[in-house]
Parts: structure tokens; sequence; C-alpha cells
């Protein structure tokens, strides 16, 4: 694993980047004294003791014994695990806390807002609005993707054309999309191998979309019966910006899903589906339908990749997938 990839996957973990750079000296060179990684992670005395702190109680790295500064990395899996429950825990007190901000303002302001700063799309209005929406985006578009969906015709044609114009599209997924018949085959699949960036977390908070800086489309709840007959447009305002900051704190939190392009050691793509799946929460029945295999093979396939990861648990296959490259 190179150094990039391994300070990005304990940033995802919560930790910083002077803590990454401690760890990676470590690695290099423990057991040695605390005080010789300080220049090999290029930080002084005070960033050096705080990183180390960061370490030591993550679990990551063994504490200096007592009348000496002897230091060396310990077993991860422990530590790890502690690691990705804070992080998952973490994103459930912040979904929770904009989506209750969210849900106030919908019953208590939104009849009193400027018609400049919230529109009420309704009806048979909602799919054309939608279109018009990824047409207009110049070069970004962010979305919480969940169902249920929007009978809207052409929608991954819409989006595999915005992609060929050069548009970022950053996509979270949540695991009922995973879940959802077809769905990962024809409309996943497909916009992430033509280059989307795609993450998954086990549920979204909103069904989202954000046009560049300059509006969002929300729909007013995503477990309402009514949730293909009203959507919000948000133009530029305090509720906008709470969205956009939303969404960039989810993504950094999510598990990130790569295309066919970046299969290392030939992962048939049946596998890569596998792992998709399992890393969005699905359940087994859930991924041996998508994959049309009986339960018994899809164990055989997991004990199989557990043992080419050289993992003793789910658990461990994820993480070690995603460090591989595999997610």
């Amino acid at each position: 694993m190179t150094n990039a990839r391994l300070g990005e996957a304990l940033r995802l973990l919560g930790l910083g980047p002077a803590a990454a750079r401690v760890y990676l000296a470590l690695l290099e060179l423990a057991p040695a004294p605390l005080s010789t990684m300080g220049p090999a992670a290029g930080l002084d005395d005070a960033e050096l003791a705080t990183a180390y702190a960061a370490l030591v109680d993550a679990g990551l790295a063994s504490a200096a014994e007592e009348g000496g500064d002897m230091v060396a990395p310990v077993p991860p899996t422990a530590g790890l695990e502690i690691l990705a429950r804070h992080r998952a825990a973490e994103v459930e007190e912040s979904r929770i806390a904009v989506g209750g901000a969210f849900e106030s303002f919908r019953r208590q302001r939104l009849a009193a807002y400027n018609d400049d700063l919230v529109e009420v799309v309704t009806g048979e209005a909602i799919g054309p609005r939608i279109r018009h929406a990824w047409a207009s985006a110049r070069e970004q578009i962010r979305q919480f993707e969940s169902p249920p969906y929007f009978p809207l015709t052409g929608a991954t044609e819409d989006a595999l054309a915005t992609l060929a114009r050069g548009v970022t599209q950053r996509v979270i997924y949540s695991r009922e999309s995973l879940e959802h018949p077809g769905r990962l085959h024809e409309a996943i699949e497909p916009v992430v191998n033509a280059g989307e960036q795609a993450r998954v977390l086990p549920s979204v908070p909103v069904k989202l979309v954000i046009i560049d800086e300059a509006y969002a489309l929300v729909s007013l709840s995503i477990k309402e019966a009514d949730v293909h007959n009203t959507m919000l447009v948000v133009q530029p305002c305090g509720l906008l910006s709470a969205l956009v900051a939303l969404f960039e704190q989810s993504w950094h939190s999510a598990l990130p899903l790569h295309g066919g392009t970046t299969r290392p050691g030939g992962l048939p793509p049946a596998d890569r589906r596998l792992l998709w799946l399992l890393a969005g929460g699905a359940n087994d029945d859930v991924i041996a339908r998508e994959l049309g295999i009986s339960r018994r093979t899809l164990f055989r396939r997991l004990q199989v990749l557990m043992a080419r990861l050289g993992a003793a648990n789910r658990f461990q296959m994820a993480l070690q997938a995603q460090r591989n490259g595999w997610l």
C-alpha cells in the first residue's frame, strides 16, 4: 500500500495528517525511541506528542514504557474496529442534527419563505425540472441517491451525457440503492464505469441533487408517500449552504465505490458487485438475488474472497478490500 493510500485510510477513520505521518514512521523504524519519530514525520516535539497520543488512544501504537521511550505499532484489529464505530456514530449524529434542522425549517418556515429562495415544484412539472437541472450543470453535481425513484425515462443516459460534457458527478448511494432490484447493474455501474465518483452509506438523510453552487433539488422527505409529487428548488441561502455541508461531511465518511477500470488482480465483475453490496450493508438474501446465485454459492464465494484477502471475518474483508482498491 502506498503512503498516500494508507494516509487516506487513516483519515477516513478519523486520524489527522500528523498522526498518519507518525504511523508511517513507526512502520518503517519501530521498535525505536519515540524521539526518532519526530524528524522522520517532520514534526516538532509538541506536535509529535499530540499525534502519538492520538495513535495510542486509537489502539494503533504502544505507550512508551516507564523509564524509557521505546515505541512500536500494535496489531490494529481492535483499534480499527473501534475507530470505524466512532466514525459511524459521528455520521449518524450529523445526519440526525441536519435532518432535524431541515424538518424544523420545513414545518415552521417554508410557508413564510421568500419565493425567490425556495420554490415548490409538484406533479408533472418535476420530471422536466430534473432533466433541466442536469443539463444546466457546468462544473459539478452532488447527489444523495436512494429509493423511491421518480419514473424518469432516460435518467441514466442524461447522467452519461453530463459526464461526457466534463461535469464532475459525485453521488452517495444508500444501501437501499444497491439492494433495489436491477438498480446496481442497470443504473449505477454504467455511470461509475463512465467516471462518476461514487460512495455508499447505510442510509442517506434526504433525496438531494446540488447543481454547481447554484441551487439544489430536495424531496420534502425520503419517507413520505408523496415523494414523487413534491420537490423543493432551493436557491443560494443558508439552507443551501447547510445542504452542501451535509453532503461534504457525508462524502468524507462514505465508502468509495470504483468502476471496472480499477480492478487490481483481475477481480471478476461478480465479485466486485458482491463486495459493493456487502459494503453497503445488504443482507445475504439480497446479495444472492442480485448475483443470481444461491446462498450456498454466495457463502463459498465469501470464503474464497476472505482467504484471498487474509481476512478472518466480513468486517476485515471489507476493510482489506478497500485498502486494495477493490471498492
